[in-house]
């Protein structure tokens, strides 16, 4: 279900689409607030798919490993990324569809807006 097919929503006995729960948008707009970072957004795709432990993400995003630990912990407050715990190790993951189609969009959004490629319907 897309947000816009909301069934809890709809339209009011005005006509006018009802807005969805403050705690909802409030959410929404953390996670968007999270995706506004590029070097987030290089780990946030790495993380969709596979596990990461920090030493492998700092690597693979060429920053810091206490960087990558604080923007780990945001993501993580932001409900984007999951751990789980093997052994002595953490291994961090992108939190699952949502997250996944959620970055995908966005970067394809972007590539759009910069090759000037139709928008989808």
């Amino acid at each position: 279900m897309y947000a816009h097919e909301n069934t809890g929503g709809g339209r009011s006995d005005s006509g006018v689409r009802a807005l969805p729960p403050a705690e909802q948008v409030e959410a929404a707009a953390t996670a968007l607030r999270m995706l506004a970072d590029p070097t987030r957004m290089r780990m946030l795709w790495l993380l969709c798919a596979d596990e990461y432990d920090v030493a492998s993400l700092s690597a693979a995003v060429g920053v810091a490993r206490p960087a990558v630990s604080q923007h780990l912990a945001k993501l993580r407050l932001a409900g984007l990324v999951s751990l789980r715990r093997d052994g002595r190790h953490t291994r961090y993951s992108a939190r699952g569809g949502h997250v996944r189609r959620l970055l995908a969009e966005a970067l394809s959004a972007a590539e759009h807006h910069l090759h000037g490629l139709p928008d989808h319907d």
